[in-house]
């Protein structure tokens, strides 16, 4: 039973700790952290100001693993994350020093400010966890998580993410405006970034790696994933959309739904699931737009097929 070693509780001690921080946005923490219990990365895109680097930084001391911040910039070099082998004189020989992906936490603050040829750095660190640096392949620590922020709106100097890099995001979220309680519980309360600095971690590595192996055990039925088939099958046939999703999408599409499903207690996934996480996960594989606007392409696309 997938359940029966998993520590249920964490994964909402981890949300209730994430959610203390920043007010009102429930959902949204929930898809974080079945994003991160599915083992995927994550790509946090909206306006500036409305809590991405908060989030980032929240679900960072929540989960209690190795952390490091970069904050992307134009001028920045592949070897500025990956490492490079320096000289040393007392040694006579050229020694490895790790770069910031040396990590299992990486917050990539506003990735899309980095030239495409450091964008391309993190392809093989996100999809194969490890980095080939002076024909060396080095492994990352276990388990590797990249965080990303962009700010969609503020293009000037920034180089958009390709395809192949949005492919390796699991899920791409999106914040919004807080409501009205949440907006005045926050400017009556402590700032932010204080209660970041006495967040205690609420998951231990060993627990974060047992929900994932939980996760992987979720059972999918035949009629589910026949469905996670049609919903790819419909966007590769849909006049509005350039392309359709690939299998490694439909994979993460499942992979998020059985994390769902584990959040939601439960040993198996159903349609509800897949739906639920969807726009997340699929959105930024089909459409190049807003991530605040890809709830209602989704809801079409999720109309258009038959529930199993």
């Amino acid at each position: 039973m997938p359940l029966a070693n998993a520590p249920t509780d964490s994964p909402h001690q981890a949300m209730a700790a994430v959610n203390a921080v920043l007010l009102g946005k429930n959902d949204v923490v929930r898809l974080a952290i079945a994003c991160l219990i599915a083992g995927g990365h994550l790509l946090i895109e909206d306006l500036p100001g409305m809590g991405k680097t908060i989030l980032a930084l929240a679900l960072a001391k929540t989960l209690g693993l190795s952390f490091r911040r970069v904050q992307f910039t134009n001028d920045m070099l592949p070897g500025d994350l990956t490492g490079a082998a320096i000289f040393v004189r007392e040694k006579g020989e050229f020694v490895f020093h790790p770069g910031p992906l040396f990590t299992q936490l990486l917050l990539a603050d506003e990735i899309n400010r980095a030239s495409p040829k450091t964008q391309s750095a993190l392809l093989e660190a996100m999809e194969e966890r490890q980095v080939s640096s002076d024909g060396i392949t080095r492994p990352l620590p276990e388990p590797f998580f990249v965080i990303a922020t962009q700010n969609p709106v503020d293009q000037l100097s920034t180089n958009p993410l390709p395809e192949a890099q949005l492919d390796r995001f699991l899920m791409r979220l999106s914040l919004g405006y807080p409501d009205a309680a949440a907006e005045l519980a926050m400017l009556r309360g402590e700032d932010r970034r204080h209660l970041l600095e006495r967040q205690a971690p609420a998951l231990t590595i060993q627990q974060l790696l047992a929900l994932q192996k939980a996760a992987r055990a979720v059972h999918a039925s035949d009629a589910l994933l026949a469905y996670i088939r049609q919903l790819a099958e419909h966007t590769r046939h849909s006049a509005g959309l350039a392309y359709g999703l690939s299998p490694r999408a439909a994979l993460a599409l499942l992979a998020a739904g059985r994390a769902w499903a584990l959040l939601e207690g439960r040993e198996h996934v159903l349609p509800a699931d897949i739906q639920r996480v969807f726009p997340a996960v699929a959105m930024h594989r089909l459409d190049r737009g807003d991530a605040r606007a890809a709830d209602t392409a989704a809801a079409a696309i999720l109309e258009a097929v038959a529930l199993p």
